[in-house]
């Protein structure tokens, strides 16, 4: 089955460029993240209401993202997280404004992963709560713990894609690479097991950073494995220079 997408892309939030420049991997946390929202016109999900909150474990349980629902070309972006024991607090704030930020602002109803670096100290192989606070809503959420969480947190990335669920339907894929050239999916064909994702080449011209970007995807309800704790759902990237294979991470 191949689901079309409207990717909606939000504009860079002074991602760093010095990545490069300093000739080693930062920690996740250490950057701020380009976020991107998708939206299904497949209808194979309601939307929640706007003070919806969910969570999913990316870069081998050094990184998670935050899931909000609003406008898709105004995603939140990770301010600050703190880590108490198996607590985690972050507060998400609006995109830098420019002179055209309220303009761009669309009025629909949609998905934002929003990524950050999980503290040290925290253990992602057992369950976290998150408090998130997005404007004048703050709310909690549970993270399953995963045993195969090998990754420590604020430690370096090895930039390999990742991806993890947030729900049974929805699920977000983080990639590396310039900030200014957000990846395009043209497809998501689903299958026994895993999805083929395909994103457009971008023929544009790219800045030379290494930033994390976040896609939300959209899938069938029966697809998150939750069913058969043996089962693994696998993407399969296709395009756009992200070619790899990707096991999605459960919560």
């Amino acid at each position: 089955m191949t689901k079309p997408l409207r990717l909606i892309l939000a504009a860079s939030t002074g991602l760093a460029a010095a990545l490069l420049v300093a000739g080693c991997a930062p920690s996740p946390g250490s950057s701020a993240p380009t976020s991107t929202s998708t939206s299904d016109d497949s209808g194979s999900s309601s939307a929640p209401t706007g003070d919806d909150i969910e969570a999913a474990w990316l870069d081998d349980g050094r990184m998670f993202a935050i899931v909000t629902w609003g406008s898709s070309t105004c995603v939140p972006i990770v301010d600050e997280v703190t880590g108490d024991g198996q607590t985690v607090t972050v507060s998400l704030v609006d995109p830098p404004s420019s002179d055209d930020a309220e303009k761009a602002c669309t009025a629909d109803l949609a998905p934002r992963a929003s990524v950050g670096g999980i503290p040290e100290g925290v253990d992602p192989t057992q369950d976290v709560e998150f408090i998130v606070t997005v404007g004048d809503i703050t709310d909690d959420v549970d993270l399953d713990g995963n045993a195969i969480l090998a990754g420590t947190p604020d430690s370096s990335t090895d930039y390999a894609p990742s991806a993890g669920w947030f729900d049974d339907e929805g699920a977000v894929l983080l990639t590396w690479g310039s900030s200014s050239c957000p990846p395009i999916v043209e497809s998501v064909e689903e299958q026994t097991g895993g999805a083929t994702v395909t994103f457009a080449t971008e023929d544009g011209m790219c800045t030379m950073d290494m930033a994390p970007r976040a896609i939300v995807l959209a899938f069938s309800d029966d697809d998150d494995g939750d069913d058969d704790d043996d089962g693994e759902f696998v993407l399969t990237l296709v395009g756009g220079n992200l070619d790899a294979t990707v096991p999605m991470l459960k919560g």
